[in-house]
């Protein structure tokens, strides 16, 4: 991981805490939030003010989010806003925390001049017990304050300042003009220049949660569902289906049916050709990258030269996108690859729908072996999964997105994606040392509901006719 970080693709655009008054900052509302302070006197954050080095020091990287439902977060500066968010439980949390201090820059800019502002991104849930209660999370509330408590204190004394004004014989009440002097001098200069909070309500529909093995909840469509690791074991749910990550015809029927993806030789706005170059490159380089002696480089001939040399052992989901590259070029025919192909998730992105973010990262789940999509779209896994790859494969990934991603982050998004290009949060990486601190991991590491069989087929395909014996499916339909 060593190598993601000092590219850049890891703990990159963190903001820098490196100032006694920072420090103190953090600490106050630190102590506030925890009830715990921290001795370092440097260190970086994410958007929502935790440190890998914090969260070392303390042996608890959950110390802003107990119970993984209710995220703390501390604000030193507007400027977290361009930070990731790392140890994401929900995939919304940091949409709603950039969206919350856009929303309120300059009164977060006026408050954090002095102070830090920290606060909880709220809802009604306070643990996440049973699948069934990620169904109650549908309206999050931004809750903050500095530690001094600044703006309850002049809402505290604009109230007061009502009362006195419309009451009578409110000038003979020594003891509300004492509360009125108190709130003035603790609210100091904003009493005056009063900063108010705006947008601090964001609704939560769809989202991936890391909870119970990693789920994506889509209730906003004509279908709402759970697509799960396991839905056998996932327990009552609120939803008439839930769909098993396994299950690639049901998953894709469901994509189909909601229209929430699209083929890329049949989108807009994007060189389908290219892409499905840069894919097959991908799954070529996955399937020789353990072989020991193969040199796979960064060239721009790298795609021919390991087909050319290793076409024997090339898996079949390369070769279904090379059908569909021929078609796209002019030079074959439409291919027929259905959901059980090994190429078909590969060969499709989100649709131009609400969902289009939550869409890119269940597709890129499904199709790993493209690892820029992955990459952008689904960080936490494509970390988890470099892991496991080998030395050359590791190598062959951080060049290439380190050269032809990280380069112009914009340009390749809206290449790859066009009208859904997805934000992204990783940048400049921090100076070194940050590795060397929290070690090479981090710190720690329904219209047409109630379907039968679902047909071998997807978006553009042509269903197949199906026999008088209906395939199994292992989606399960539920009641609510």
């Amino acid at each position: 991981m060593k190598r993601l970080i000092q590219k850049g693709l890891m703990f990159g655009n963190l903001y820098h805490v490196d100032s006694p008054a920072l420090v103190a900052r953090y600490n106050r509302a630190l102590k506030k939030l925890t009830g715990h302070e921290t001795a370092l006197t440097d260190f970086y954050v994410d958007i929502s003010g935790f440190s890998p080095e914090v969260g070392e020091e303390l042996a608890d990287p959950l110390y802003l989010n107990q119970g993984g439902c209710n995220r703390q977060f501390i604000l030193l500066s507007p400027d977290q806003k361009r930070a990731p968010l790392l140890g994401a439980k929900f995939s919304t949390s940091r949409g709603i925390l950039r969206a919350f201090i856009d929303a309120n820059e300059a009164q977060i800019f006026a408050l954090t001049a002095r102070d830090a502002l920290g606060g909880e991104l709220m809802n009604s849930v306070y643990r996440i017990d049973s699948p069934a209660r990620l169904f109650d999370l549908r309206k999050i509330t931004v809750e903050a304050d500095t530690t001094e408590g600044s703006l309850a204190n002049v809402a505290a004394l604009a109230a007061r300042v009502d009362r006195f004004l419309s009451a009578e014989n409110a000038w003979y009440d020594e003891t509300l003009i004492g509360e009125m002097i108190d709130l003035s001098r603790q609210s100091g200069g904003l009493a005056h220049t009063p900063v108010k909070l705006r947008q601090t309500q964001f609704e939560q529909g769809d989202f991936w949660t890391a909870h119970y093995g990693g789920l994506y909840v889509i209730r906003d469509v004509i279908q709402p569902s759970v697509i799960a690791p396991d839905a056998d074991d996932l327990g009552p749910v609120p939803v008439d289906r839930v769909i098993d990550m396994t299950d690639r015809n049901a998953i894709a029927r469901y994509l189909a049916d909601n229209g929430l993806v699209e083929p890329i030789v049949k989108a807009r706005g994007i060189n389908a050709a290219a892409i499905l170059r840069q894919k097959m490159e991908f799954i070529a380089v996955d399937a020789v990258a353990g072989i020991e002696g193969v040199h796979i480089g960064n060239e721009d001939n790298v795609l021919h030269r390991l087909a050319r040399r290793h076409a024997e052992i090339l898996p079949e989901a390369f070769f279904g996108l090379e059908q569909m590259l021929r078609w796209a070029t002019g030079a074959g025919k439409w291919p027929s690859i259905t959901s059980e192909h090994p190429a078909y998730f590969y060969t499709l992105r989100a649709a131009d729908v609400p969902q289009r973010d939550l869409v890119n990262m269940l597709l890129a789940e499904l199709a790993p072996k493209d690892i820029r999509q992955l990459f952008i779209c689904h960080k936490d896994l494509f970390y988890r999964l470099y892991a496991g790859w080998p030395e050359a494969k590791k190598t062959y990934v951080a060049d290439y997105l380190e050269r032809a991603y990280q380069a112009d982050k914009a340009g390749a998004r809206a290449a790859l994606f066009a009208h859904d290009a997805p934000m992204d949060d990783s940048g400049p990486a921090p100076r070194e040392d940050l590795v060397t601190r929290v070690g090479p991991w981090g710190a720690f590491a329904a219209a047409q509901a109630k379907r039968g069989a679902q047909d071998k087929t997807g978006p553009w395909d042509k269903p197949k006719k199906r026999g008088k014996k209906k395939a199994k499916s292992k989606s399960k339909e539920k009641r609510r």
